[in-house]
């Protein structure tokens, strides 16, 4: 498994906007608590299509997810991070394994219409302002577990049902840091059962993840600077779009 050759095929230029989004990326889902797995489809659809983009993202979360704990480390809630891992932990599995089962078309629908159904749910959830109690975070996170097993960009449920149970702020980033290293560790150790963790996708996640652990540190510093709503809307634009490219691609792609 040569990781290094597995870069060669790719072009400095095309590595440096991989550099660059997963960067930008990792600022987002610093200030905002998802982010990465919206943002790096975009990107990495066109170069490598859209079978790896799971799998290399589970990888790279393990190097996000951590600085970004590590960042918040004190603000996290452990009560609530473990209702959610112990429910959703047998789902994660089950969605990572339904995932390995798509084609390269079949991929790109799911990743495209999960960004872009993300928008308009994590924007209902929030103008009803959901309440939610342990009970119910635990039978929403069964749900949770199936969707962040099989695809990208799935975070705002996650981030929707911390704040329904009435976290916010560095809480939920935190907290949300905790919950996806564990759906992670569980999806990459599906992924690598079903082999599709080849060199490619392991060069690519290092790549993303060594990249990106400046990012969390970065956001924490700007936390209390830059308006939220600002790149929360950017943010919104961008997997919109993308969500509906790669839709279009696949359905390209089947015809």
């Amino acid at each position: 498994m040569n990781i290094l050759a597995s870069l060669s095929d790719i072009s400095v230029l095309q590595l440096v906007l991989v550099a660059g989004v997963a960067l930008f990326a990792s600022v987002v889902g610093g200030l905002a608590g998802y982010g990465t797995g919206a943002l790096m489809p975009l990107v990495l659809v066109p170069l490598i299509g859209a079978e790896p983009v799971v799998p290399i993202i589970a990888i790279s979360s393990i190097f996000t997810n951590l600085s970004r704990f590590v960042a918040y480390i004190s603000y996290a809630d452990r009560r609530r991070a473990l209702i959610v891992i112990a429910a959703a932990i047998f789902t994660t599995a089950l969605g990572a394994y339904g995932y390995t089962r798509l084609s390269s078309a079949g991929a790109a629908i799911v990743i495209g219409s999960m960004l872009i159904l993300s928008v308009p749910l994590r924007r209902l959830l929030k103008r009803h302002e959901v309440r939610i109690g342990n009970t119910g975070l635990a039978i929403g996170s069964v749900g949770y577990g199936v969707v962040v097993g099989g695809t990208s960009g799935s975070g705002v449920i996650l981030l929707s049902l911390l704040m329904a149970a009435e976290l916010d702020g560095a809480a939920v980033i935190a907290t949300d840091a905790v919950i996806s290293l564990a759906t992670s560790i569980v999806k990459i150790s599906v992924f690598g059962l079903a082999g599709v963790v080849t060199a490619q996708v392991l060069a690519f996640a290092i790549l993303i993840g060594a990249i990106a652990i400046p990012g969390a540190f970065l956001a924490k510093a700007f936390v209390e600077r830059m308006p939220v709503h600002v790149h929360t809307a950017i943010l919104d634009i961008a997997v919109i779009t993308g969500g509906i490219v790669m839709i279009s691609s696949a359905l390209k792609w089947t015809l």
